[in-house]
């Protein structure tokens, strides 16, 4: 683990991250860093057919993640697009020991998902609504 803070990635999450823009089998994934064993670990894996709303509620309300999200839709031309999200999640009410943790992790962690194309800064659930993906692709 090379990163500022020591904390490593887990294969899984890099696995699964493959899954998601190579194979297009989850819709979603939610990363936590286990201080346990100082790594970034998968916590959640979203299915296909979850939406942009199962995706948001799972950010949990006070403690941070990472996640990365595959968000299609369709032009008004009718073709088919796709971005890959990558959202580092950080409430307000999180404890400020894991808001720093997850902040000078993230870059690493971020770096280990190649293929991500756009990055979101949340700290709040108005910041994770459609409208600012949709607003980040435009």
């Amino acid at each position: 683990a090379n990163s500022a803070s020591g904390i490593a990635v887990s294969d899984d999450c890099k696995l699964r991250f493959l899954e998601l823009k190579a194979k297009r089998n989850h819709r979603y994934l939610v990363f936590k860093i286990d201080e346990s064993v100082q790594q970034v670990v998968v916590e959640k894996v979203g299915a296909q057919a979850e939406t942009h709303d199962d995706f948001a509620n799972s950010m949990p309300p006070s403690e941070c993640r990472y996640a990365v999200f595959d968000y299609d839709w369709t032009t008004n031309e009718n073709v088919q697009k796709s971005r890959i999200f990558f959202v580092a999640w950080s409430p307000e009410t999180a404890r400020v020991r894991s808001k720093m943790l997850y902040a000078s992790s993230k870059d690493r962690f971020r770096r280990e998902l190649d293929g991500v194309q756009v990055e979101l800064q949340a700290t709040d659930p108005s910041e994770m609504s459609l409208d600012t993906f949709i607003g980040r692709i435009h």
